[in-house]
């Protein structure tokens, strides 16, 4: 036996899918790598545009979403889905390289503009590789799958900040643009010959219809996405929180931009690495084992507890912890779990839909965190008491995960015994 073929064996990768899942994997290490270069120059230009007015880039992003959502809630009506995948992606290789221009000139203006265009940029990209997998896996599959999958991502998400951070030093920051748009376009081409060869290749040639604001109005209608909504909401508060403190502890610890777009890298590197083992060898017998439900409400426990030391102990040391256990934990449990519910859902939701929750549900919650986030700062609260605040968040997004998880998979046994 090869030792490819004990790999498969070992991730429980079946001979029939095993040409699919590789470029699965392929599409989204290439997608991540060229997010993750850009993220640390995201930040940088965060904090070149005044760590201040980051609730108003916050805010613009909620807006910008709004704006674009119509747009790709027209194009996904017309559109069969061979077209739309390559257009959502062609669209931002194109803005890539128009900032590539825009941000030689080191104006503020340019700086904004590109941290919030990245802001929309990393979930629009995201959210239709994730509808694409959802299209082309059943939910069998994607207990088994998703976290194999997403393990593709986090190593391209290892290997973006660590060429990030090599890049930002040799090159410049702005160098790092054109490399993530080459990146993008390597996605793109593994995608297409993902979606050519699945058994949901039907589909290709069928636009979904109906109107542009039905992603909406399915979110209202369901209380499933409902669900699925309010624990974006719940997720992107907490981060939130989490972020704002980041970026003023990082902007009061270094002056040079360059050496903060490497710390930014090298942070998101170290998240990265833990990721990969859990997406490997936790996720997929983890959801298997103790069902979606338990798995997305793991790490919101875990949480709670890590917002309790901080409130106890608001130290940079464990800041960074805290961080790190929800960024790996999201990344490597809680999201390829929250992707098996689109699973059990029709194609309108899994693009439509799905679309309007991780986009406009998902900067709206970060608009309002950022204000709310603001708001406890004026009234005095530290970091301590802000981490007293998000712990029944937390507790509320864990019992939440339970329920969802146990409506899926409810739903799942309905349909076999039909």
């Amino acid at each position: 036996m090869s030792s490819t073929s004990t790999i498969f064996r070992l991730l429980d990768i079946r001979p029939d899918e095993r040409r699919a899942v590789a470029l699965a994997i392929a599409y989204f290490f290439c997608l991540l790598s060229s997010y993750y270069l850009l993220r640390p120059v995201r930040d940088e230009m965060g904090i070149l545009a005044g760590v201040e007015q980051l609730q108003w880039l916050f805010t613009a992003t909620f807006v910008v979403m709004l704006a674009i959502v119509p747009a790709f809630g027209w194009a996904s009506s017309r559109w069969p889905r061979q077209r739309l995948v390559p257009a959502v992606y062609l669209f931002f290789i194109a803005s890539l390289v128009l900032f590539y221009g825009l941000l030689q000139s080191n104006s503020t203006w340019a700086a904004r503009a590109f941290y919030v265009w990245v802001s929309v940029y990393n979930l629009f990209v995201v959210s239709v590789f994730w509808s694409l997998m959802a299209d082309l896996f059943s939910q069998v599959q994607g207990k088994r799958l998703f976290g194999i999958i997403a393990a593709g991502g986090s190593a391209g998400a290892i290997i973006g900040p660590g060429m990030a951070a090599l890049l930002a030093q040799t090159a410049g920051t702005t160098q790092l643009l054109p490399v993530a748009a080459l990146l993008l376009f390597a996605a793109l081409l593994c995608a297409h010959r993902l979606a050519q060869g699945m058994t949901a290749g039907e589909h290709a040639q069928e636009a979904l219809g109906g109107g542009i604001w039905e992603g909406i109005t399915e979110v209202v209608q369901q209380k499933q996405l409902q669900g699925i909504a309010l624990f974006i909401w719940l997720y992107t508060t907490l981060a939130t929180f989490l972020y704002f403190q980041q970026a003023h502890i990082v902007a009061g610890a270094f002056i040079d931009s360059n050496d903060r777009t490497t710390t930014f890298a090298l942070i998101d590197l170290g998240v990265n690495l833990l990721t990969v083992g859990l997406q490997l060898f936790v996720t997929g017998r983890l959801l298997q084992g103790i069902g979606i439900g338990r798995s997305l409400a793991l790490i919101p426990g875990l949480l709670s507890i890590g917002f309790l030391a901080l409130a106890i102990a608001p130290i940079l040391a464990v800041l960074a912890g805290v961080q790190i256990l929800r960024r790996a934990g999201n990344y490597g449990i809680t999201r390829p779990a929250r992707e098996v519910l689109y699973t059990g859902v029709d194609r309108k939701a899994r693009y439509k839909a799905k679309n309007f929750i991780d986009t406009v549900v998902y900067r709206g919650g970060d608009a309002l965190a950022g204000w709310l986030y603001t708001g406890l700062k004026t009234l005095g609260l530290g970091t301590a008491g802000i981490a007293l605040v998000a712990i029944p968040l937390t507790l509320a997004w864990a019992a939440l995960g339970l329920w969802l998880g146990k409506t899926c998979e409810e739903k799942h046994d309905d349909e076999k015994t039909r």
